[in-house]
């Protein structure tokens, strides 16, 4: 299942006129690829994953998750179809302090009325190289860790569009690359299609896809990953 967004325009009130975040944005990621997302601050980044991510809706355009058209479902339909069929990783991992790296998992499920999650959250912590670290909690953890259990808790519940903010951000060059190479990896792995938000150009190289995006609007495909 793929993430497509159609001739999305997405503007917010400016004093007495409208400003424009997203300016007829097309965008098409299949199943089992990365797109990247790039560009400066301000040129309407953060805006695409909010309309990706059903968080809000857009003036006009079309956006479909995983075949799901959204744009006449209600709040409550968005949320379910958030939990169900979305995963995001925030730009810093936001862990409960309390809760060690496997119970941030098994809460996800448990969000969603699953049960029985222990045995696919143990998977996902061995799937980004945590399986020893299972019982730490936050404060134990290397920033590189906590970004890995804040993208395993992101693929607890199967989903089919993966969508990812400034991963890198507060990584090194080092623990950087193998975040994005992880991400690349699982999402060829588990078959999401994943759009990469990011103002780092350095490991870009990894991903299938770049799109540039200026003043609200995307280029055509800069580059790709062989």
């Amino acid at each position: 299942m793929s993430l497509l967004l159609d001739d999305v325009t997405l503007t917010y009130p400016d004093g007495d006129g409208r400003l424009t975040a997203l300016d007829r944005v097309s965008l098409e990621v299949p199943a089992g690829t990365v797109t990247a997302v790039a560009g400066p601050s301000g040129s309407g980044k953060s805006s695409l994953l909010a309309v990706a991510a059903t968080l809000i809706t857009p003036d006009s355009g079309s956006v479909r998750v995983a075949g799901v058209p959204t744009g006449r479902l209600s709040a409550a339909e968005r949320a379910v179809l958030r939990r169900r069929a979305i995963g995001i990783v925030f730009q810093q991992p936001n862990l409960l302090p309390s809760l060690t790296a496997l119970e941030q998992l098994e809460l996800m499920a448990r969000l969603d009325g699953r049960r029985a999650a222990g045995s696919r959250a143990r998977d996902l912590l061995a799937a980004v190289g945590l399986a020893d670290q299972a019982h730490r909690r936050p404060h134990q953890l290397s920033g590189g860790q906590r970004q890995r259990v804040n993208i395993a808790r992101a693929l607890m519940n199967e989903p089919s569009v993966l969508l990812v903010d400034e991963p890198t951000s507060a990584l090194d060059q080092e623990r950087g690359a193998a975040v994005l190479g992880l991400l690349t990896r699982l999402t060829r792995d588990r078959g999401t299609a994943t759009v990469l938000v990011t103002h780092d150009r350095a490991h870009l190289d990894a991903v299938d896809a770049v799109r540039e995006m200026r003043d609200g609007r995307l280029t055509a495909t800069a580059a790709a990953a062989t």
